[in-house]
């Protein structure tokens, strides 16, 4: 089995690479419903890209459910206090996808102009609202959570849901918020085509601006604020204890990791050119190579936060040291080696048959399809 050590690594960057796996996946079902009230004019422009993600959407919830608990199992000190500080911050992400399941199973069951519209602006709500919600969380993470842990382990929140909307983390749910139309946009415009697929473009291009132009001020602003950073001696092989080091904040504690290791300011720069060049291949209508673009965008701009932020994934305002790290708010040595292995048969089996879907479903959603296929499509 591998150390204790290494398997803490392995699981930081696992949880990454679902985090990335739900953002690209789930992201562009989000993304899409973002659009769907300005890129649908009619109700036949509206049921064609609803169709575009219908078949998919559900299968990239995987994501969603497989991100939440990895994070329960590699890490539950960082499961615990985060769903209870964000306890309201989690029950309106929640509120949100309730519309999508509904929206997308009733919206075209009835033939009814008021109804139909209810059920867009519904899957527009469950797609704009989480990436908003969870880029602030973000945005929150970066500043500091106000928590602290007695002698027991027991977390107590001292903030509240106001809080949360603070100019910074606001600013990093726009970032979230623009980066995931722009990853809808861009998908919406590679399943179809004519006068849709030019709304589409425009509005993943004004997205991928907006997400350039929010990111690159995020690190600017990030800069002056005040990071965290270890001052005391870690051992990363020890048992897990959050309260047995000691943190200190400091202005420009967030930039040390790109200072030490200047390959990390390949993620930046990944966030800012994929979302500049998926632009671009969209004017030239090269959309599968734009959603490969935006794919990376995504890739850097979570990579950014994480890079950043490491060691540190859950920082305490209030109680530097009891912030959670990647040594100490973990499992078991046992537990993340069983893990591991678990996710090296099954992650695999994942992304063979979501390919296998796509390709399937492949090729532009038309209106002749829809009219065609009235009683069966969404």
């Amino acid at each position: 089995m591998l150390d204790y050590s290494t398997l803490k690594i392995i699981w930081w960057l696992l949880v990454g690479v679902l985090l990335v796996g739900f953002a690209i996946m789930d992201g562009h079902d989000m993304g899409v419903g973002t659009l769907l009230p300005f890129v649908g004019k009619s109700d036949l422009e509206r049921r064609v890209v609803i169709n575009t993600v219908g078949p998919h959407w559900e299968g990239n919830q995987v994501w969603f459910i497989t991100g939440g608990g990895a994070i329960f199992a590699a890490w539950p000190l960082v499961y615990a206090t985060a769903f209870s500080g964000f306890y309201w911050a989690m029950l309106v992400v929640l509120w949100a996808l309730f519309f999508r399941p509904v929206g997308f199973d009733y919206r075209s069951k009835i033939h009814n102009a008021t109804w139909r519209s209810t059920w867009d602006w519904g899957l527009f709500i469950g797609g704009a609202v989480p990436p908003l919600i969870f880029g602030v969380a973000f945005g929150n993470l970066l500043q500091g959570v106000p928590f602290q842990f007695d002698n027991y382990l027991v977390s107590t929140y001292t903030g509240s849901f106001w809080q949360l909307l603070n100019p910074f983390a606001l600013l990093a749910g726009v970032v979230s918020s623009a980066m995931i139309t722009m990853h809808g946009g861009t998908y919406l415009a590679h399943r179809t085509e004519g006068v849709i697929q030019a709304r589409a473009i425009k509005g993943a291009i004004g997205a991928a601006i907006i997400m350039v132009l929010a990111f690159v001020a995020a690190g600017v602003w990030l800069q002056s604020i005040d990071g965290y950073r270890i001052s005391s001696v870690i051992d990363p092989a020890a048992l897990p204890d959050p309260l047995s080091k000691t943190v200190v904040r400091e202005a420009g504690a967030w930039m040390a990791n790109y200072g030490r290791q200047p390959l990390i300011w390949l993620l930046p720069a990944l966030g800012v050119a994929g979302a500049l060049l998926a632009a671009g291949l969209l004017l030239a209508r090269h959309t599968l190579s734009a959603f490969v673009a935006s794919s990376l965008a995504l890739v850097g701009v979570i990579g950014t936060a994480g890079a950043s932020m490491f060691p540190f994934i859950m920082p305490s305002s209030s109680m530097p040291a009891a912030s959670l790290t990647v040594w100490d708010s973990v499992s078991s040595h046992l537990s993340l080696g069983i893990m591991f292995w678990a996710t090296l048969i099954f992650m695999p089996l994942i992304v063979l048959y979501t390919s296998w879907a796509y390709r399937v479903m492949r090729g532009k959603v038309t209106a002749a399809f829809i009219k065609e296929h009235e009683h069966a499509a969404y």
